[in-house]
């Protein structure tokens, strides 16, 4: 008599004692243990014909796929002397219900979203741990790498089973320190600056940037290589990046080894063609870059991009245009050709765009320079990208290009991964202008995904309250116009300063434009109330006249261009910017306001920026009116260091109130530098401010001092990039005054200023 038998539990052929023959013949198959399986469901897994010889590894086979189903908790093959297959099972428990216990920082939704186990399924222990291993992941996505969790069954009647995931959530896994090893031109804090991860610090508690994330530490990779290669090192590398875990897995030591590279200059720029009929010398206006410029791949690619829609302009849909390097190292130079070549003659046949749960479709399909039938262009498609990035809606931009089977045409596909878009700030400080302040508000740059910002702030001194709600919408009409409104009201104490206080109540109607991406224009309308009250008996006469209300209605517009290489921390580059506004479009106010704004920005040995800035404005009635005391200018305090506000100008000379002036001029350097501190984010600087400003119209020299002379201040100062936002400190001393001007030595300011 022969006897077979397979046991799930070893997935191998026990054997009777007797010699086993090759092949098994299976004359009939029953199935025993079945309560809630089908006896189809197990034949059609086994896949074994009856009256049929079959061979020993079919039969193991048929086990093992049999046990893999889930189904079954336990699994044997017995084949009887009569030739019938037997094969008995133990079926796996019901899953009755199933729950998380302990996830705070998770929400049980996103939990639920990843297991693959849920109620009326089968319960499978290997399941089970590859469920785990999800919630592993999960969690280490939100910085915790410390999280347990443990499967629980609890057993019901009816072969039914409570599964419970008990998750012992853990600490974050804060990043403690960001070394970079390698680099000598940046200082490892400023490096810091420029990558998303940061480290782990006490004001920081509304941010995620210190919650170690790998994909965000990749990203970091390609932002460091951004930033040299936009300075000049077109050789930098990022040799490597690690993440080293503390041995009780609560915080990272991020370490970035770069291999910086020499430093390049534009040696010489040339444009050729292989195209017949381009006319290369024309193209040449489309460079951003000139000859003893360093090397910055961010204008190079803006240049192929200027280059293909000029040439797309002219008629030449499929070009390519790839920027060729000649470098060389021992003079720090680069030779940079860019060669214009025939393109393949592909279109775009769709743009699919994924992963944004939240953001609609348009928002991003709006920032593409190229749409679906157009000649496919890869200059444009990594303009598209950087667009898509500078949204800052999402942690990861991926386009990835598929061409299609008739080799015409090419799909676009678009992977992001949304992050957070709304920010909450609280700020405290002290000013020696407004004295002690409190500031908070709350901003969402990505209001209901439309990519629509909305806002509302709130500050309060012991000089000046301030109230202001803003909507702005980026894309207004489909078109590339920004549209926004702001309420706002203001009230402010000028006892000090003139023996009155002001209130100033309204709203504004604005739109925005550009016309490169440099060159921008804003249009605006604002209708306002201003109140001049609790003026001081002994007050000023010119100021008792304008005790009381005045409404304004005015339409301005101001036109920008910015070619700072950063509007935060600008090193390089210029700003300027032209404005003007005319108040009488009903209201009681009727003037004409002119103001222009000019910065320049130069760094050398990398460390030190000196700035070079002018101010000025001039405003003047007309119909016989002269310009109310809350439209003139002020000089003194936080635009003229080494004065008070409204410290120097016109003053009556009787009461000491400033009276203010119907034009001025502000202008000075500041070079600054090091101080060793840049980890705390502090950094010391030197200036010279010069100040002028006019007589306002309607007052007599015989009741006020008065001279439009320069003046002119000296000091020294820092500025602390803290964690409430920016806060100068100055000492300055003025060098050119008036006796009657009211100065200042010391300056603390907290807020941030161009």
């Amino acid at each position: 008599m022969k006897k077979l038998y397979w046991g799930a539990s070893l997935l191998s052929l026990v054997l009777s004692t007797e010699a086993l023959a090759k092949d098994v013949y299976v004359r009939d198959i029953s199935v025993q243990g079945l309560n809630r399986v089908e006896n189809e469901t197990v034949l059609a897994y086994v896949d074994i014909a009856k009256n049929s010889k079959v061979p020993e590894e079919k039969l193991n086979d048929a086990l093992k796929q049999l046990y893999e189903t889930g189904l079954f908790t336990d699994v044997a093959f017995n084949v009887t002397p009569s030739g019938e297959l037997v094969i008995h099972v133990i079926e796996s428990p019901i899953i009755n219900d199933r729950l998380f216990d302990g996830n705070k920082k998770v929400d049980t939704s996103t939990l639920e979203s990843e297991v693959s186990l849920a109620p009326r399924m089968a319960f499978s222990k290997a399941k089970a741990q590859e469920d785990v291993q999800r919630i592993l992941e999960v969690y280490k996505r939100t910085g915790r790498y410390a999280v347990v969790v443990d499967p629980k069954i609890i057993k019901r009647e009816n072969n039914s089973v409570d599964l419970i995931y008990e998750i012992d959530e853990g600490p974050v896994a804060a990043i403690e320190k960001i070394n970079f090893i390698g680099n000598t031109h940046y200082s490892s804090s400023e490096l810091q600056s420029e990558i998303m991860s940061k480290e782990t610090r006490w004001y920081r508690i509304f941010s995620g940037s210190e919650n170690f994330d790998a994909e965000r530490m990749n990203y970091d990779k390609e932002l460091l290589r951004r930033f040299y290669s936009k300075n000049g090192y077109a050789d930098f590398n990022v040799v490597s990046a690690i993440a080293e875990l503390s041995p009780d897995k609560k915080s990272f030591v991020l370490t970035f080894v770069v291999d910086e590279g020499p430093r390049y200059e534009i040696g010489a720029i040339n444009v050729v063609s292989d195209i017949q009929d381009v006319d290369t010398a024309a193209l040449q206006e489309d460079v951003l870059l000139e000859v003893g410029d360093w090397y910055n791949a961010d204008k190079i690619e803006k240049s192929v991009y200027a280059i293909t829609e000029s040439l797309g302009k002219h008629g030449f849909a499929f070009v390519d245009v790839q920027p060729e390097l000649v470098r060389d190292p021992a003079n720090g130079k680069i030779m940079l050709t860019f060669h214009v070549k025939e393109g393949d003659r592909v279109f775009v046949n769709r743009i699919n765009i994924s992963g944004n749960t939240r953001t609609d479709d348009d928002v991003i399909r709006r920032e593409f320079r190229i749409s679906e039938g157009d000649a496919f262009n890869g200059a444009k498609i990594r303009a598209s990208r950087r667009n898509v990035e500078n949204l800052d809606y999402f942690s990861k931009v991926d386009i990835q290009t598929q061409p299609n089977p008739d080799g015409n045409s090419a799909d676009v596909n678009v992977n992001v991964e949304e992050k957070s878009t709304g920010y909450f700030n609280v700020g405290v400080g002290y000013s020696t202008v407004n004295g002690a302040l409190i500031r908070t508000g709350i901003t969402e740059n990505n209001f209901m995904g439309r990519g629509q910002q909305l806002g509302f702030d709130i500050g309060v001194s012991q000089r000046a309250q301030d109230y202001n709600i803003s909507f702005t919408e980026p894309y207004f009409l489909g078109r590339p116009l920004s549209a926004g409104i702001d309420l706002f009201r203001t009230e402010e104490d000028y006892q000090d300063e003139g023996s009155y206080d002001t209130e100033s109540t309204g709203g504004r109607l604005r739109l925005g434009w550009n016309y490169t991406d440099d060159l921008s224009q804003y249009v605006r309308y604002t209708l306002r109330e201003d109140k001049i009250n609790n003026v001081d008996e002994d007050a000023s006469r010119y100021i008792k006249e304008e005790e009381g209300s005045y409404s304004g209605s005015i339409i301005g517009q101001t036109i920008v261009y910015d070619k700072r290489d950063s509007a935060i921390n600008p090193r390089e580059g210029y700003y300027l910017s032209f404005g003007n506004d005319i108040a009488g479009l009903g209201g009681d106010e009727k003037y004409l306001k002119f103001d222009a704004k000019a910065y320049n920005y130069m760094t050398f040995a990398d460390y030190y920026t000196w700035k070079i800035f002018a101010n000025g404005g001039y405003i003047t009635g007309y119909n016989g009116q002269n310009v109310r005391l809350a439209n003139r200018y002020f000089l003194g305090g936080y635009n003229m260091r080494g004065f008070e506000f409204g410290g120097l100008g016109a003053r009556d000379k009787f009461t000491n109130d400033a009276l203010g002036g119907n034009w001025m001029v502000y202008t000075g350097t500041e070079l600054s530098f090091p101080m060793g501190l840049e980890e705390l984010g502090i950094r010391g600087r030197t200036f010279v401010d010069v100040g002028m400003i006019g007589k306002p119209n309607g007052v007599s020299s015989q009741y006020v001092d008065y001279s439009s002379s320069p003046r002119v201040a000296t000091g020294v100062g820092l500025t602390w990039q803290s964690p409430m936002g920016n806060i100068d400190i100055d000492f300055a001393v003025p060098v050119v005054k008036k006796s009657y001007d009211e100065t200042e030595v010391f300056r603390l300011n907290f807020g941030t200023r161009l």
